[in-house]
């Protein structure tokens, strides 16, 4: 159908510390880690565990051959949850064990994608202090990426992100991040500081609040999108307050909730004919090599395709592409892996309602009802 919007959401993209090592400027690799003190450990480790990587690499190298599948499937919008600071600063945020940056001259490795909108409130997108948010902020905007979740004040990390889809209507985009997700209270935003879009108690409260942004954006024929960063980086179970929660952002006017903060995918469900993810998994980071938790399966993702009906905001189909990173980019999953993936969908959606069918290209596709 023509006339369906259809976006590419990804969950965490981590363009810092080891991937921005092997970009073609890189910055300042020093590290405030109680372990690692310099970013190239990451790339070393990599390295030890999957083979060389030739530097500098292209720009494009990082996203792998996802690059022709965005082509390929041709979403209106790329929508990404950025999870980097993009800045030189050194003032790393003191109290915090990780710090991510990378440096602005690598910024074109998110144009290389196209790119449309960064998702930054998380928790880590203020790890270089105000100075580094600034310049993230002004560097995303130099370059042509808009972004929500973040900004020079509450009001403005508050804003919704507004698209025109020719033809088709809007899209409408608030980003929001909980604490649960290891975002530090502080970071929030308030009149005369800059921060992100904090979001207090999973509440009714909180969503009708969320909902009223939305809906004050919001024109007929629009699709209305909340990317929300919450919960922990492990384990497939979730919280009946993020359950609830995603319901009353549907219940007041949001047609898609787009999850992250989990580091691998996490159970789908439909709601009132609108779509949950509440954990798209880490889509790009410099975690190879690194062991703990193997058998979540990390290295392995989804590019999330979802087609919406602008006259309703009903979700008319998703299609998803597995992928798994290698030495440090992200390239489409061979068939076990996405097997693999289809397997934790079907187990993790039995109780929400929804399964998944691999097609015969190899992508999963979403059945509910």
């Amino acid at each position: 159908m023509a006339d369906l919007v259809t976006l590419f959401l990804a969950g965490d993209v981590m363009t810092g510390r080891g991937i921005d090592q092997i970009l073609p400027h890189p910055g300042d690799p020093a590290l405030h880690e109680p372990y690692v003190q310099n970013a190239e450990r990451y790339v070393y480790l990599a390295e030890e565990a999957y083979g060389p990587v030739t530097r500098p690499v292209d720009v494009a190298y990082i996203w792998g051959d996802t690059l022709a599948e965005l082509e390929r499937m041709a979403p209106d919008l790329r929508i990404i949850n950025l999870e980097t600071a993009v800045t030189a600063s050194n003032d790393w945020w003191r109290g915090k064990e990780v710090h991510y940056r990378m440096h602005p001259a690598n910024v074109s490795c998110l144009t290389a994608a196209r790119i449309d909108c960064c998702a930054l409130a998380n928790n880590h997108v203020l790890d270089w202090g105000y100075a580094g948010l600034r310049e993230t902020l002004t560097t995303l905007l130099g370059a042509g990426v808009r972004c929500a979740g973040a900004g020079e004040s509450r009001a403005e990390a508050q804003a919704p992100a507004v698209f025109e889809v020719a033809g088709k209507g809007g899209v409408v985009l608030v980003a929001c991040g909980s604490a649960t997700s290891g975002i530090p209270m502080e970071w929030g935003g308030a009149e005369d500081r800059p921060g992100l879009h904090l979001v207090g108690e999973l509440s009714a409260m909180e969503a009708e609040r969320i909902g009223a942004l939305v809906r004050e954006a919001k024109r007929p024929g629009d699709v209305a999108v909340v990317s929300i960063h919450w919960g922990g980086n492990w384990g497939y179970g979730i919280p009946h307050e993020e359950r609830e929660f995603a319901h009353r952002l549907i219940d007041a006017g949001v047609d898609l909730v787009h999850g992250h903060s989990s580091h691998h995918v996490k159970g789908i469900e439909v709601y009132k004919e609108r779509l949950v993810l509440y954990g798209c998994g880490d889509f790009l980071n410099d975690y190879e090599g690194i062991g703990g938790y193997e058998a979540l399966r990390g290295d392995l993702g989804l590019m999330y395709f979802p087609s919406l009906d602008p006259a309703t905001g009903r979700l008319v189909r998703l299609a998803m592409t597995p992928t798994r990173i290698r030495r440090l980019r992200v390239n489409r999953a061979g068939e076990k892996d996405g097997r693999w993936l289809r397997d934790i969908l079907n187990r993790e959606g039995e109780r929400l309602g929804t399964s998944v069918a691999m097609e015969a290209d190899g992508t999963l596709a979403l059945r509910w009802g």
